[in-house]
């Protein structure tokens, strides 16, 4: 169904996005709307003049966004400040808003509703809480530097925190032109990821400062989708942005070499924001992220990493760990190195999901563990002396 369709029913059917006093579809395509994003407009309620435009980097105090014509800055309304951290919930790079313009004697325009989003990448910070990092994105390059950066259980984590969200992976193995042996890089992806898991995703080598980049990614860069660049620091993200982007000068992300001495690239990247691609895409920008921990259970993990529940099913135990277990149907099935990152994903989901009173108790029992290895420990030499 045409985009355009979608808003003419919405129009006849007394939708409050009948409330909206138009929406320039042909100019906000160009910074990622889509059918879908359309489609939620259902939910919301909106007065005369409210016009819909997309985030594309979150400030202190104000939110910097685009309707497809020109940026503009905008406050948070406090009503909808309240009702996200009833929530939980925040405002993120890519989030869809209404805008209420100035009303007399005010200078600031307001955010005053949220689109509900139709992806949301989120995460989990040190202490357990969760993280939103950006929404409404339809595929992730995830950023590899084929030299020291290149790190396939970082991989997995990654490929984990896009799937559950639902979007689709793009691996991009950047300064390709510093790797003495790219087709060995490429064939190691492929091998841990192992079977249709990898050969489902598309790992491209690429020098992030050449225009070949671009037409690499051709078939991802289509007017109205919207990609995020994730890996680690210096890995070569906002490099790329600039050549999807053709940003120079003050326009341009702010970039690093790589060290001599590691070979690694220079964090540079401090915000997340959000730019239009030169054919019509919109790509977003992020830093490296620290830490990474996913939101999510151990189900959920076992949908991510299907290939292994579904091995899992034939193995002797039901409760197989896949560890040291005899009939384990996973051991000899999955790369070691990926078996590693599910069995440590599933720890990680554990510990999240045990309540404060399950953490006292098992922090309990280590403490009595660790009592009595002491004891153990002085009576033998106690026993020796």
């Amino acid at each position: 169904m045409r985009a355009r369709t979608v808003l003419r029913m919405a129009l006849s059917c007394g939708s409050p996005v009948t409330m909206l006093d138009s929406i320039d579809f042909p100019a906000l395509r160009g910074v990622g709307l889509t059918q879908a994003v359309l489609a939620q407009l259902f939910h919301l309620r909106a007065e005369p003049g409210d016009r819909l435009m997309r985030i594309t980097e979150v400030q202190r105090d104000r939110l910097r966004l685009h309707d497809g014509h020109a940026d503009t800055v905008a406050a948070l309304w406090p009503t909808l400040r309240i009702a996200l951290q009833m929530g939980d919930e925040r405002l993120v790079v890519g989030d869809w808003v209404l805008v209420r313009p100035p009303v007399a004697g005010d200078d600031s325009a307001w955010v005053v509703a949220r689109v509900p989003p139709v992806t949301h990448l989120v995460r989990r910070d040190e202490s357990g809480q969760r993280q939103p990092l950006v929404s409404n994105v339809d595929t992730a390059l995830l950023v590899m530097g084929a030299g020291a950066d290149f790190n396939l259980r970082r991989l997995d984590r990654y490929l984990a925190l896009v799937r559950l969200a639902g979007i689709e992976p793009v691996v991009v193995l950047s300064q390709a032109d510093l790797c003495g042996d790219i087709p060995a890089r490429v064939q190691a992806v492929h091998a841990h990821l192992g079977g249709e898991a990898g050969a489902s995703v598309a790992v491209l080598a690429l020098d992030g400062r050449d225009a070949s980049a671009a037409t690499a990614l051709a078939p991802w860069l289509v007017p109205g989708r919207t990609l995020v660049l994730l890996g680690s620091s210096g890995a070569g993200k906002s490099t790329l942005t600039n050549t999807l982007t053709g940003a120079t000068g003050d326009d341009a992300q702010a970039t690093g070499g790589v060290r001599k001495g590691d070979g690694r690239g220079r964090h540079t990247t401090t915000v997340r924001s959000l730019h239009r691609c030169l054919g019509g895409a919109c790509i977003i920008d992020t830093p490296g992220l620290r830490g990474l921990q996913l939101d999510a259970d151990e189900a959920q993990l076992d949908a991510v990493f299907e290939d292994i529940a579904s091995l899992a099913g034939h193995c002797r135990f039901r409760d197989c760990r896949h560890e040291d277990e005899p009939g384990c149907a996973v051991r000899d099935a999955v790369p070691a190195g990926r078996l590693l990152s599910y069995q440590k994903l599933q720890r990680e989901a554990r510990r999240h999901e045990m309540t404060l009173l399950d953490r006292q108790r098992q922090m309990a029992e280590w403490k009595a563990r660790s009592r009595g290895a002491k004891a153990v420990d002085r009576a033998k030499r106690g026993h020796i002396g």
